[in-house]
């Protein structure tokens, strides 16, 4: 009698609520549009890749010189370029255009696009990278290797992935010669 009574309590309780219910009617289209959500912000974190690479054949730099472009308002861009460089193990310093000592014998020059929206599941804008070209040059300002990223049509791939995700296989193609 005791549980009869506290089950009916309960249904009592339950039924006066208003609002949302928590169970849907469809669960499997619950699910559907949670997997549908989740794949497509996997799809916008992935990692970019390098596009339009031109590599003249030269061995990869012990060191470059990398020559900081102000026109470049991203604050994450150089330490992404600099962590990838140090993954390649090639060191890097960082020089105002104009003021490098004369052993720099390798240059790396950047260019980089960025736009403002707002990512999925946040509130607000956020800036991001959606192009960038690296340029390998030597002293004499000959051209080694010249590699990109650019976002990809409609699936916008990478798009909110870190800046050092989008960079890492342009800078490995730049070195390199390979794109991955």
């Amino acid at each position: 009698m005791r549980v009869l009574a506290s089950t009916g309590l309960l249904a009592l309780l339950a039924g006066s609520q208003a609002g949302c219910a928590l169970v849907s009617p469809l669960p499997t289209w619950e699910l559907v549009k949670a997997a549908g959500a989740a794949t497509s912000t996997a799809i916008a974190y992935g990692p970019g890749r390098a596009v339009n690479t031109v590599h003249h054949g030269e061995a990869p730099p012990r060191s470059v010189c990398i020559e900081y472009n102000r026109e470049v308002q991203m604050a994450d861009l150089v330490p992404a370029l600099q962590a990838e460089l140090r993954e390649l193990r090639i060191s890097s310093r960082v020089y105002a255009a104009g003021t490098a000592p004369p052993d720099c014998e390798t240059w790396l020059r950047y260019a980089a696009s960025i736009q403002w929206d707002i990512p999925p599941l946040a509130e607000g804008y956020r800036a991001y990278v959606n192009a960038a070209t690296l340029s390998l040059h030597k002293l004499d300002g000959r051209l080694i290797a010249h590699s990109s990223y650019a976002l990809d049509g409609d699936l916008r791939s990478s798009k909110w992935a870190s800046t050092r995700r989008k960079l890492a296989p342009v800078v490995k193609a730049v070195i390199t010669g390979f794109e991955s």
